[in-house]
């Protein structure tokens, strides 16, 4: 069990790895907070060596799961199974915390042995067909050693204010050092009703037809270009068809979306933000809903 205490970490081992969780009582330190909701964190770092031996290559996770653990105006289980489902995924978000983040990292390495074991059992034909087809493998080679992985994942609370508790999730991997891939998912969610909110409860209709210019001088003024043209040069695409895509957080100064990289950019690049405030869509804003309330 996690112990509650202001002032010392608790660590607990898993046998035979080089898993640790340390798990921490603390309240953020955000200027105002009035949710009067507390968290804790929970960090997770370890490395499995195929057939335990250090030489193979390995699979490597950090976990750093930021959680509720009590809150006034909203059951602090509906909250907690929701941070669960958000950042470990559906398939834990009837477990506590704890036991998520555990079977999650079980399921990460139970995983990679798989993969490491279908690799064995194919690697022979893939060999022989770089050999029958010269230049086939030339961008990626194919190699008789399996890859080690690596997956860091983390959330972090950037809003959680006036009946409003928003986070974003960050997930990084990389598979053999030539597969690397970051992502950020946005999640804002209404303590009135305890469900997420989404655009549609927003705004008003035709609402991403209007904000498609915002967005579009947005990305002009962050990348010091003047033009479609020269952001396409930069690494972007399909700017001209682009529309809010649902990834956004809430605080009191305006939503700012998140595009990952593949939506509108190369993978080369930072995934784009986009602030809005509120003050330049204030006509797009649905009367009643939680944003008008939160200008108000």
């Amino acid at each position: 069990m996690i112990k509650q205490n202001k002032i010392s970490t608790v660590c607990l081992f898993f046998v035979a790895s080089l898993f640790f969780i340390s798990c921490k009582n603390e309240k953020r330190s955000t200027p105002i907070v009035d949710n009067q909701i507390e968290f804790d964190t929970i960090t997770v770092a370890e490395r499995h060596h195929l057939a335990n031996d250090t030489i193979n290559p390995y699979c490597e996770i950090h976990i750093n799961f930021v959680f509720p653990i009590s809150s006034e105006k909203i059951s602090v289980d509906t909250l907690r199974h929701f941070f669960v489902e958000s950042v470990l995924g559906v398939a834990y978000k009837k477990l506590t915390p704890l036991d998520a983040v555990k079977k999650y990292v079980q399921s990460y390495i139970e995983n990679y042995n798989t993969d490491a074991r279908i690799y064995r059992e194919n690697v022979q034909d893939f060999l022989a067909m770089n050999l029958m087809i010269p230049g086939m493998y030339d961008d990626e080679p194919i190699d008789d050693i399996f890859h080690s992985y690596y997956e860091s994942l983390s959330n972090t609370i950037t809003y959680n204010q006036n009946g409003i508790l928003a986070f974003q999730v960050k997930q990084s991997n990389s598979r053999g050092g030539f597969i690397s891939f970051d992502s950020f998912r946005n999640y804002v969610l209404n303590l009135h009703t305890g469900e997420q909110i989404t655009e549609f409860e927003i705004f008003n209709p035709a609402y991403d037809t209007a904000l498609q210019n915002i967005i579009i001088a947005s990305l002009l003024e962050q990348n010091s270009v003047k033009s479609v043209e020269e952001l396409e040069n930069l690494g972007f695409f399909g700017i001209q068809e682009i529309v809010p895509n649902g990834n956004f957080l809430l605080d009191d100064q305006g939503i700012t979306y998140t595009y990952n990289k593949g939506e509108y950019s190369a993978y080369q690049l930072d995934a784009p933000e986009v602030f809005i405030p509120y003050s330049s869509i204030r006509s797009l804003l649905r009367r009643g809903s939680v944003v008008s309330k939160l200008i108000d």
